[in-house]
């Protein structure tokens, strides 16, 4: 790991400034309030392109930090210039001369007595033109690539000198800043330089954190990781300021991250002062529920069970995270809250993401409960509007102990007798306001509902201790009896005909098969033309075998009735999108082929795999791919080979590609992080857990300016 002393000048001076609070002086206004439209050259329009950058007020503005660095305090030589390197050049015309080819373009040859390179311009204008004439100096700063005639740069940023100027040679690295259009690199250097020059004349920027934990944590003050960031002085690496271990950086991502973990704390201890009816009583009707299942349940769900109904015997709500890998049976423990909720006297409602995995929930549900005497409804967003309307007024008067549904739940129109128990599956997929909508039908005679969260993504424990830190959380480590290992197998497309072979074995032994289509566009029209043309390939390839389809541009009535075929082995080959990741329970299936693997994540892949080995045949997926394969996807494809640990996947795929599609971030409102990066910075985390504790301990009064400056109003989220 690189230390202080090996990333370079802007990281020496750790210890010039004090680490303690430095209160903004009670003569200039905090750098936190005010707002950007005191800079100069601020008006309404920029104000508005700022905005949409998440910049509002100066400090916003000093956050905004860097993408990457550009080195312009040095002059390379053109004969030094290397094909896919980074450099700023200085010259003098050779020629300049528009040629016609493809695309018409002005190439400017340019010369320094070392070598000589090419300008190339496909937009350009006559007075361009006219100014780019032989025998006039020229300084460029662009990427050098390898032309026909040697080195060329294409559309570098380019200035031209007189006969006597000097070549403007930068005194620090040149940052590159997230942009908008109408809002490029000069004047966000420029607004940013001014919000410098207010730091510097007047450190008006409060220090939030305590001495001693910037102390234990090698931390150096606010101000001074901002000025090292926006202005690594001549001498640093451009990889340098962007290095985890780089003490501005690090002073910046250790406060946002303790930032959003006090955020989840504080509003943990708001939950818990928060009344919620305590279930008492149910215990012999959850013992007739246990009994009454067709299978035992694990010693993993007796022990999540266990703490489940702990929490819901208190008076402070129950939030409670359930991880467990894909069939590991998160939902008979669901179902076992709810038959404590029901017997309480209080109604449930159980959320799911898609139409696939809430229909199942319901099916499962049913078969438990109904048998007890216990009424479940389905509300579906799809229901006509009289069967609308009789599940409505079912849910409004109590009748209905159950609902279970979709997003049509949290609906205005739909209101619960007593929602005393909410249960979100795949939390992650739900947006922020969904969520407390629906939680927020429970509230209305003073108690709030419990809440059971299940997620078959498991979430490593340092991120989860981020992410979730307002959860308690159980994890269902064991599979129940009969699951049998999915071997896992990568082959290049090129072998389609062997893997169809497979399919053509597996059938005749009596067993059914998935063959999932992707698409390389983020386009559900072209996955599903995907499948489409695939579904025909197949049934002309298999004659003998029934090939079925299902996507999410069918009418539900037909992507039904597939459904329901395949699950009654009237299919032999169901071809799908991506919407059997979750929802699709057919033990006689056993074999998964997965088309363009490479282009799926670690926890989709995973997820799609998880649709088979759930009886007790011995069941394979193969993970078909298309030359080349980058890195990233290589190492994923290498990952599902190796394991089938859940836990150990999600980890990977935090590390290979971050938090975002674990957690579903752009969504959850609360790890929208601007300057920390949940994968890059794990090491940090035990840390912050441990900050948040001393600050909650003994500087309670540093919370609620901390948390503001980095989340603003965003903390209500928290809630969720």
């Amino acid at each position: 790991m690189a230390t202080a002393a090996s990333l370079g000048p802007c990281c020496s001076g750790i210890q010039a400034e004090a680490a303690g609070p430095i209160e903004p002086s009670a003569a200039a206004p905090s750098l936190e309030s005010t707002p950007v439209t005191e800079l100069r050259g601020v008006g309404p329009g920029i104000a508005a392109k700022l905005a949409a950058l998440g910049v509002e007020t100066v400090l916003d503005l000093l956050f905004h930090l860097p993408l990457r660095y550009e080195d312009r305090t040095r002059i390379h030589a053109i004969g030094d210039l290397r094909a896919g390197g980074t450099a700023f050049t200085c010259g003098r015309i050779e020629g300049a001369n528009v040629r016609f080819g493809r695309r018409r373009s002005l190439v400017v040859v340019i010369g320094d007595g070392t070598g000589t390179m090419a300008m190339r311009l496909f937009h350009f204008n006559e007075n361009q033109r006219r100014q780019l004439r032989q025998g006039r100096r020229i300084a460029c700063h662009g990427e050098a690539r390898a032309a026909p005639g040697g080195m060329e740069m294409v559309h570098p940023e380019y200035r031209l000198l007189g006969d006597e100027e000097a070549a403007p040679i930068d005194d620090r690295l040149t940052p590159v800043y997230p942009a908008v259009a109408g809002l490029g690199q000069t004047p966000l250097r420029r607004l940013i330089g001014q919000a410098l020059d207010r730091l510097e004349s007047n450190p008006a920027i409060a220090e939030l954190l305590p001495e001693a934990v910037a102390v234990r944590h090698r931390l150096i003050p606010l101000g001074h990781a901002l000025r090292t960031m926006h202005r690594p002085p001549a001498g640093t690496s451009i990889e340098t300021p962007l290095h985890p271990e780089h003490p501005g950086r690090r002073r910046l991502a250790f406060e946002e991250l303790l930032a959003h973990h006090l955020a989840l704390r504080v509003q943990r201890r708001r939950l818990d002062a928060r009344p919620a009816a305590a279930f008492g009583r149910g215990d012999a009707l959850a013992r007739r529920f246990i009994a009454s299942l067709p299978f035992e349940l694990t010693a993993a769900q007796r022990r999540v069970a266990r703490e489940v109904r702990d929490d819901l015997a208190r008076t402070r709500p129950m939030h409670r995270l359930v991880q467990g890998d894909v069939g590991a049976g998160k939902t008979v423990v669901a179902a076992f809250a709810a038959v404590v909720a029901v017997a309480n006297e209080c109604q449930v409602a159980l959320m799911a993401p898609t139409e696939l995995l809430a229909e199942q929930h319901c099916a499962s549900f049913r078969g438990w409960l109904e048998p007890l005497g216990i009424p479940v409804v389905w509300l579906s967003g799809r229901l006509g509007s009289r069967e609308r309307a009789q599940a409505t007024a079912r849910i409004a008067t109590g009748t209905a102990a159950v609902a279970v549904g979709t997003h049509a739940l949290f609906q205005s129109q739909v209101t619960f007798a007593n929602l005393g128990l909410v249960i979100v599956d795949e939390q992650h997929r739900f947006g922020v306001e969904q969520r407390l909508a629906l939680r927020g039908k429970g509230e209305d005679g003073g108690l709030r509902p419990h809440q059971l969260i299940m997620t078959a993504t498991p979430i490593p424990r340092t991120l989860a201790m981020t992410a979730y830190a307002d959860l308690d959380s159980s994890v269902i480590d064991e599979l129940p009896p009969g699951r049998t290992p999915v071997d896992t197998a990568v082959a290049p497309s090129q072998r389609r005909p062997e893997v169809v072979a497979r399919i053509r074995r597996a059938c005749a032994r009596g067993e059914q098969a998935y063959w999932v289509c992707t698409a390389i566009e983020e386009s559900a029209a072209l996955q599903c033309r995907a499948a489409e043309d695939t579904a025909r390939e197949l049934a002309e390839a298999l004659p003998d075998l029934r090939v079925g389809l299902v996507h999410g541009r069918m009418a539900p009535v037909e992507k039904d009735a597939a459904m329901e075929a395949f699950k009654d082995a009237r299919l032999d080959v169901l071809v799908a999108t991506t919407v059997i990741e979750v929802g699709v329970d057919v033990p006689n299936a056993s074999l998964m082929i997965i088309e363009n693997a490479e282009r799926l994540g670690l926890a989709q892949l995973h997820q799609l795999r998880g649709r088979v080995g759930r009886g007790a045949r011995r069941s394979a997926c193969v993970m078909m791919y298309d030359r080349p394969l980058t890195e990233a996807a290589r190492s994923r494809l290498e990952v599902l080979r190796a394991t089938t640990d859940g836990f150990e996947i999600a980890q990977r795929d935090l590390e290979i590609r971050g938090p975002g599609d674990l957690l579903g971030t752009r969504q959850t409102g609360l790890a929208q992080l601007r300057i920390a990066d949940l994968a890059r910075d794990l090491p940090l985390l035990p840390g912050v857990e441990r900050a948040a504790s001393e600050l909650l301990a003994r500087h309670e009064s540093r919370i609620a300016p901390l948390t503001r400056r980095w989340i603003g109003g965003g903390a209500h989220y928290g809630q969720v």
